[in-house]
C-alpha cells in the first residue's frame, strides 16, 4: 500500500471503500458508521477501524489479515470464512457475531464482548484470547492447548470437543458449559470457576490440576464433605 487515508466520522459506502483499494491505498477509519452494510470479499488487510459502527455488517469472506478493529459495535455482524489471521479485535460488542470457518490463526481477541458469538469451524491456530465476554458462545472443537486464558468467561458456551490440554486458567469461568469430548489432561483448572460441573462430569478433568476447595464442590453434590 502506498498511502493510508484517514476517514473520521463519516458513512462511507461500498463503492467508496472500493475506490481507496483501487488506488492502492490502505485506510483508517475513526468513529465511522458502516452498520448493516455488504463488505464480503473486499481485501481490507491491514485496514484499522476505531470506534465504528459495524452492527449487522458482512465481511463474508473479506481479506482482513493484520487488519485492527478496536471499540468497535459489531453486534450481528458476520465475518463468515473471513481472513483474520494476525488480526487485533480490541474493545467493544461483538455480540451475537458469526465468525464461522473465518481464519484466525494468531489473532488477538481482548477485552471485549462475544456473547453468543458462533466460531463454528473457524480456524485458530496461535489464537490469543484475553479479558473476552464468551457466554453462550459457540466454540465447538477449538484449540486452546498450552494457552494461558485470563479473564475468559465461557459461562454456558458450547466447547463441545474443545482441546484445553496443558491450558492455564486464569480467574476464568466454565459455569454450566457445554463440555462434552473436551480434553483437559495437564491443564490447571485451579484458576477456573467449575460451577455446575457434576461427579459424574468430572471424569473429564483426568489428568487436570483442581485445588482441594473445587475436589469439595465436586464431591459436596454428592452429599459428601471434605474437610
Amino acid at each position: 500500500m502506498d498511502d493510508t487515508r484517514t476517514l473520521a466520522d463519516q458513512s462511507p459506502s461500498r463503492s467508496d471503500l472500493e475506490k481507496i483499494l483501487v488506488a492502492g491505498d490502505g485506510a483508517i477509519l475513526e468513529n465511522c458508521d458502516l452498520s448493516g452494510q455488504d463488505l464480503s470479499d473486499l481485501d481490507l488487510s491491514g485496514w484499522h477501524f476505531t470506534g465504528c459502527k459495524l452492527a449487522r455488517t458482512s465481511f463474508h469472506s473479506a481479506r482482513l489479515d493484520a487488519a485492527r478493529l478496536a471499540n468497535c459495535r459489531a453486534a450481528g455482524a458476520s465475518f463468515v470464512g473471513a481472513n483474520l489471521q494476525e488480526a487485533t479485535i480490541e474493545g467493544g460488542d461483538f455480540s451475537n457475531t458469526s465468525f464461522r470457518a473465518a481464519t484466525l490463526n494468531e489473532t488477538r481477541i481482548l477485552n471485549c464482548k462475544m456473547t453468543g458469538s458462533d466460531f463454528t469451524d473457524a480456524r485458530t491456530l496461535g489464537v490469543s484470547i484475553e479479558g473476552v465476554l464468551l457466554v453462550l458462545a459457540v466454540l465447538p472443537r477449538m484449540s486452546f492447548r498450552k494457552a494461558t486464558l485470563r479473564e475468559v468467561d465461557f459461562t454456558d458456551a458450547d466447547l463441545r470437543s474443545c482441546d484445553f490440554r496443558d491450558a492455564v486458567f486464569e480467574n476464568c469461568s466454565l459455569r454450566d458449559a457445554h463440555l462434552p469430548a473436551c480434553r483437559f489432561e495437564g491443564a490447571d483448572l485451579r484458576g477456573a470457576d467449575l460451577g455446575g460441573v457434576r461427579l459424574t462430569d468430572a471424569r473429564l478433568f483426568k489428568g487436570a490440576i483442581i485445588s482441594k476447595h473445587q475436589a469439595g464442590e465436586l464431591l459436596g453434590h454428592l452429599g459428601l464433605k471434605v474437610f
